[in-house]
């Protein structure tokens, strides 16, 4: 389980495919924190540590990401270079920062539009029409393994919606929603407690 509070950002320094797609993952934590088979959310997705190493400061850890995954999530995403939020399982005891969050990325989303508001950031996104009936206002959602609430939504004639958030320059800063603009892709995952009462309505259909 996650919180959608991110820690840290990482890079991939390394991906190469070996039966899963193994990425390497460079990241400011203490490689004495880290153990293997921990969980650790990337950029939204929940992957399982296998290998670490590096100093405090300047450490890295090993994942493998299955097909399933890679699939689910953004195109090129495990690619060299790029740039993940990180955030590492929650422990008994810990600060419920944002919300629930299980780690498994339900669909993709597209950014629509980013606009000034203050020293804050208004982004859309466009979401799949299969997840359009679990996104309410002052509801959560997982963003690149962000925890936002949505502002606003705005339903489309095909199905679809529109979806608003605020993004807080703290937020800007500390992840990647920061870099954001329109076209870009981004891994969401609905919020656990919407996906339980749409399934619940369905049965008293």
């Amino acid at each position: 389980m996650f919180t959608g509070i991110i820690t840290e950002l990482g890079t991939i320094s390394e991906a190469r495919k070996s039966g899963d797609l193994r990425a390497v993952i460079a990241c400011p934590f203490d490689p004495a924190g880290i153990a293997i088979g921990a969980s650790i959310a990337c950029s939204g997705v929940c992957l399982t540590v296998i290998d670490k190493g590096g100093a405090p400061g300047d450490a890295w850890f090993a994942v493998d990401i299955s097909a399933e995954s890679v699939a689910r999530t953004v195109p090129g995403r495990w690619a060299e270079g790029t740039r993940i939020n990180l955030e590492p399982a929650l422990k008994l005891g810990d600060e419920l920062g944002g919300h629930i969050v299980t780690g498994h990325v339900d669909g993709v989303g597209e950014v629509v539009s980013v606009d000034p508001i203050g020293d804050s950031r208004r982004i859309g996104f466009a979401a799949s029409a299969d997840l359009a009936p679990y996104l309410a206002p002052k509801g959560s959602i997982t963003v690149d393994g962000v925890s936002l609430t949505v502002n606003e939504v705005t339903d489309q004639v095909d199905g679809t919606c529109h979806f608003y958030v605020n993004i807080i320059p703290h937020t800007a800063e500390m992840t990647t929603l920061g870099k954001l603009v329109a076209g870009d892709r981004v891994n969401l995952e609905i919020d656990v407690l919407a996906r339980y009462l749409k399934r619940m309505q369905s049965l008293r259909g």
